[in-house]
């Protein structure tokens, strides 16, 4: 830190970044007033790119501009990498569209560059942490203070390693990450504050009504996220959330670039696959005339001198590029449909759908929304750019304790997108926090030991909707040792799920007779479920309700069974007892009956409980004998 910077004076407040995967966002609220700050390029986004060239390291608009002339040292979409694994379908996937390398670390994806004349490996939270520190300088610039606390946005559908991985950047940058709060629930905010300087009458169209239910439709450049909440009198409930975080402007912009490969394959017989500087220049065209497809019918992508001295020039249609990126656009619907079935809403009864990110603006997607909600009217009031930056700014004001008109009142719940529990005996998924579920939450449930003297318990930590674990996605497992010897069933040992304002999740279990305690932060190393396997996962619990009762039936026949072989060998211990009876003839009788239950695993309630009643007439010819 410099002398200077020493010496001035801390910001008491807290900024909001809307930390994008192609361009990011600063803003704070001070004097009652949400600020966008512009940075000293005069924009008030920026790109999310850094390069490293012979003499520096470039942020922002800076290393975009020479993108094409440095493209394997020009990173880019680094949100795209940032918490996942190497081996990924979605990072192989964009390591074909990219130009710098990604290499495997440790099955963590890496990224590979030139910097100062030497190799370097780099995580994608330094990449991040790089664009976070522009944006911190950016707001000290016009703060004239140092700034340490900030609120930082992510998809909804990020994971706990994820929303980690973008801590860490944080925290490599300088900042006090505060609070990770998700996009849409951020942008909700903007809107219930813009609409409440609007004064709107209440209830407007439905007389008495001071509760509003809306849709927020997120889709930015690399990410896509829909929540459905209910905003009253300052209090923002989210009620159920879905969404891609591998869906955006970049994979519109994959499409067209592929297509215009193609072009120029036909069109000159050239490949400008080996050229990375022409696949860039090519790329960012391609981008350009996305965008201009927003407000014309028509355009051309041109790049001069594209390869071997070819000036490549192509007319593109809206329609054509409506055509090329159908199946994403269509994907986008899905989602929708979710959230308003999640969260027990019919499209008559949303107030609003509110549209942010930037890929908003392609007409294809409005359109469809329009027609998704028979013809109801898209909320544009909010800047779709700036918005999740500006309800950062919020939360963070709220978060440092700075008093503000604009914070009076308002309380942000927001949800877990899948169930949470423990297996148990058999297989069986104990959900302790239900999907759609508020966060912050704590939810506390009861286990035991299944073996006499069990000493230690291990708990297997799953997510998903099927009563069967083995359906589900296993997020860690830890054990809690040192429980004290007794018979199956007497311990007491209280599972605590504790999920944070950050949607981080802790699970704690305890001995209740000992105190001693174990638990786990669910770091997720194996990566978490995408919003197609979630969605998957509900489907396939819809249809195998069914089967999945049938199965809990016959664990629990099964358990009823075992019980009463416990009971009757705990009546053998006592020595009246033993003495009038043939005890080898008792205990081959239970061996065989549990013996049975081993040898059919897949059998029915009404079979199992039918070998229970074969076993209790044997067993009870013999206690016959006690009362002779």
């Amino acid at each position: 830190m410099s002398e200077e910077a020493a010496t001035q004076e801390v910001f008491a407040g807290a900024i909001g970044i809307d930390l994008g995967t192609t361009y990011s966002c600063v803003a704070v609220l001070q004097n009652d007033k949400v600020e966008i700050i512009a940075n000293d390029q005069g924009n008030r986004t920026m790109p999310s790119y850094v390069a490293f060239t012979d003499e520096e390291t470039l942020i922002g608009e800076a290393a975009k501009n020479q993108s094409a002339m440095n493209p394997k040292n020009t990173i880019f979409d680094a949100k795209r990498l940032i918490g996942r694994k190497f081996d990924s379908p979605e990072v192989r996937r964009d390591c074909e569209n990219w130009a710098f390398e990604v290499v495997d670390q440790d099955t963590v994806p890496m990224i590979k560059a030139t910097v100062d004349g030497a190799e370097k490996i780099m995580a994608a939270e330094e990449i991040s942490a790089m664009v976070l520190t522009r944006m911190k300088e950016t707001a000290e610039a016009y703060l004239g203070k140092i700034v340490k606390n900030a609120v930082v946005t992510v998809p909804a559908y990020f994971n706990d390693a994820q929303r980690n991985a973008t801590k860490t950047a944080g925290k490599i940058a300088g900042l006090n990450v505060m609070r990770i709060i998700n996009e849409p629930t951020a942008a909700a905010i903007a809107y219930g504050l813009m609409e409440k300087s609007t004064a709107k009458p209440k209830g407007k169209g439905k007389a008495g009504k001071t509760e509003r239910t809306v849709l927020i439709f997120d889709l930015g450049g690399g990410t896509f996220d829909v929540s459905l909440l209910t905003i009253d009198q300052g209090v923002f409930t989210v009620k159920a959330t879905a969404g891609d975080t591998h869906l955006g402007g970049e994979d519109f912009d994959d499409k067209l670039l592929h297509h215009m490969k193609s072009v120029i394959t036909k069109k000159y017989k050239k490949d400008i696959s080996e050229s990375d500087r022409a696949v860039r220049r090519l790329r960012t065209a391609c981008e350009r005339a996305k965008r201009t497809l927003s407000s014309v019918t028509s355009t051309t992508v041109e790049v001069d001198s594209l390869i071997d001295g070819v000036d490549f020039s192509e007319k593109l249609s809206r329609a054509k590029f409506e055509e090329l990126c159908a199946d994403l656009f269509t994907s986008c619907l899905a989602p929708v449909a979710k959230v308003l079935k999640d969260g027990g809403v019919s499209k008559a009864e949303v107030d609003d759908v509110v549209l942010v990110g930037g890929s908003t603006r392609v007409p294809k997607i409005q359109s469809l929304l329009e027609e998704f909600f028979d013809g109801k009217a898209l909320n544009k009031t909010i800047n779709p750019d700036e918005a999740v930056a500006y309800g950062a700014a919020v939360q963070a004001s709220m978060l440092s304790g700075v008093k503000s008109e604009v914070t009076d009142d308002i309380l942000l719940l927001d949800v877990v997108p899948l169930s949470l529990g423990i297996e148990m005996q058999g297989g069986v998924m104990a959900t302790v926090v239900p999907r759609n579920t508020a966060i912050p939450c704590l939810k506390t449930s009861m286990f035991t030991t299944t073996e006499n003297n069990q000493t230690t318990v291990e708990f297997p930590v799953y997510e998903g909707e099927r009563l069967m674990t083995k359906d589900n996605n296993l997020l860690g497992q830890f054990e809690l040792n040192g429980i004290p010897p007794m018979p199956k069933g007497k311990a007491e040992l209280e599972v605590s799920f504790n999920i944070d304002a950050n949607g981080i999740l802790n699970v704690t279990a305890q001995d209740k007779i000992t105190g001693r305690k174990s638990n786990i932060e669910i770091k997720n190393d194996s990566g978490r479920l995408s919003s197609e396997e979630i969605e998957k996962m509900v489907a396939e619990a819809k249809k195998f309700q069914a089967e999945d009762k049938r199965r809990k039936e016959s664990i629990a026949a099964k358990e009823e069974f075992e019980q009463y072989t416990y009971q009757v060998q705990e009546s053998l211990s006592n020595p009246v007892v033993a003495a009038k009876l043939d005890t080898d003839a008792v205990e081959e009788a239970i061996a065989e009956g549990l013996e049975w239950l081993e040898e059919n695993d897949k059998a029915t309630k009404a079979e199992i409980m039918k070998q229970k009643k074969e076993l209790e007439r044997r067993i009870s010819s013999m206690m016959a004998k006690l009362f002779k």
